[in-house]
């Protein structure tokens, strides 16, 4: 199900190869000092004005329970890798004892700008990358595009319809989560919903529809079973749908309970208008109208800015895969060792040195910049890395409760501007500034650290 539900045999063998190969390694040579670690992303996709910062919740929970019990050990033996027993044997003592600073869950980050820092002695600082970076990537991508549609829907309702098209189980409900977090209203994924105590929400499919013998059949029994429910009109013919369910109320009279119609598919907007048309002049007002199909945050915005009348939207496939940008160019590098900053001068892959603060500069409440600076140096805003686990317990924000995430996310994403919020890119995108003292960190190291051309 989840890889924390593996059981503790199999959660810490969820690595790449290459973690323990240098695992191996760095205790071999004694390289045991105190390394950092920062997590980030370099670039935005096009169509991204921020992202939205979670995951951090699944990656505590691994370090604090990261141990390798001998079932694991047995099965890393088998694996025919060149690992030493002397290794095997030290892989049962290992535990997380380092501390983590990290953005907390629902906050708006930006390029370059740490999402998260991991700071232990440097083989298991190492192990821990693809953990780190498999759970804040999926979640970040998930709830940035999330956001989006919550921000295009403009108030009216939003339901997670993505679990069947997630890739996999464990993205399905950590997706739900990202979601929610993010400001969906409700889930279909049962599980995700007694999980993380998210609101469930579901309707009926066509098949239920066409199960009957007859539209009107079908619309009549799902009510007498649910009476509050939603029906789903666009099987057959979506106008002579709503009229079913004009007929149902007649019916029905006082007894007529339904709170909603359903449209999944064709013009949405015209479809809507009419269904609309066709309630209000049966004396159905307070019947609303939910759609659903192919729905992203452009179909959205244009319905919502077209006047449609949809008073929520079900939102499936294209949010839980976030179709249009499936992920950030995110990477956990080395930024310090040994008490001494560390750089990279890849093309293209370029790395500022040491530990960082990020410091979000705020005028009457609206952030207008934020301020890449040095850990430890008075930046000119709010700073936004908190310690989340000290010696591998957590602390502070990293017991934040999911409502907590949540509320900050709103929060957080209404003091960005404008621009940031909406949809189109943003021209000029956020303002992220390097601090002077970072960028003469930077020249320090690589004076000390980049060899000179070969004579």
């Amino acid at each position: 199900m989840s890889e924390l539900e593996l059981g503790c045999a199999d959660a810490p063998l969820l690595v790449d190869l290459y973690e323990l190969t240098m695992l191996q390694a760095y205790w071999r040579e004694g390289l045991e000092d105190t390394a950092v670690f920062e997590l980030a992303f370099r670039s935005l996709p096009e169509r991204r004005n921020y992202a939205l910062a979670c995951g951090l919740d699944d990656v505590l929970g691994f370090l604090e329970r990261l141990r390798f019990e001998r079932p694991a050990l047995d099965r890393l033996a088998s694996l025919g890798a060149p690992f030493s027993d002397a290794f095997l044997r030290r892989l049962e003592s290992l535990r997380f004892e380092g501390d983590v600073l990290a953005l907390p869950e629902g906050t708006p980050v930006f390029p370059n700008e740490p999402l998260l820092q991991v700071v232990a002695c440097l083989p298991v600082a190492q192990l821990v990358e693809s953990f780190v970076l498999n759970q804040i990537h999926h979640q970040t991508v998930v709830a940035s595009k999330a956001a989006r549609v919550v921000a295009a829907a403009a108030g009216r309702r939003v339901v997670d319809f993505g679990m069947r098209r997630m890739h996999g189980t464990d993205a399905a409900l950590k997706g739900a989560r990202a979601c929610w977090i993010a400001g969906v209203d409700a889930t279909s994924n049962v599980l995700a919903a007694l999980r993380y105590g998210i609101p469930a929400s579901g309707t009926m499919a066509h098949s239920y529809v066409q199960a009957h013998g007859s539209e009107a059949a079908a619309l009549r029994a799902f009510a007498a079973l649910y009476p509050e429910t939603t029906l789903l009109v666009d099987t057959y013919d979506t106008e002579e749908g709503v009229r079913r369910v004009v007929e149902l109320a007649r019916e029905l009279g006082p007894d007529f309970r339904v709170r909603a119609v359903r449209i999944d598919s064709g013009d949405l907007a015209a479809l809507a208008l009419a269904a609309r048309g066709i309630l209000d002049a049966a004396g159905l007002q307070r019947v609303e109208i939910f759609a659903s199909g192919g729905l992203d945050e452009e179909r959205i915005d244009a319905l919502v800015r077209a006047g449609a009348p949809i008073d929520g939207f079900g939102v499936g496939t294209h949010m839980g895969v976030s179709s249009d940008a499936p992920e950030l160019d995110m990477a956990y590098k080395l930024v310090a060792y040994a008490g001494e900053s560390r750089l990279k001068t890849s093309p293209g892959k370029e790395l500022l040195p040491g530990r960082k603060q990020v410091f979000r500069v705020e005028e009457a409440g609206r952030a207008v910049r934020d301020v890449l600076g040095r850990e430890g140096e008075r930046g000119p805003g709010r700073p936004l890395l908190e310690p989340v686990m000290r010696k591998g317990q957590r602390i502070g924000a990293g017991r934040a409760s999911l409502a907590d995430a949540r509320a900050r996310a709103a929060a957080e994403l209404a003091k960005l501007p404008e621009p940031v919020r909406a949809l189109a890119p943003a021209r000029p995108p956020y303002p992220v500034e390097i601090s002077p003292a970072l960028r003469e960190e930077a020249r320090n190291v690589r004076e000390r650290v980049v060899p000179g051309p070969a004579r």
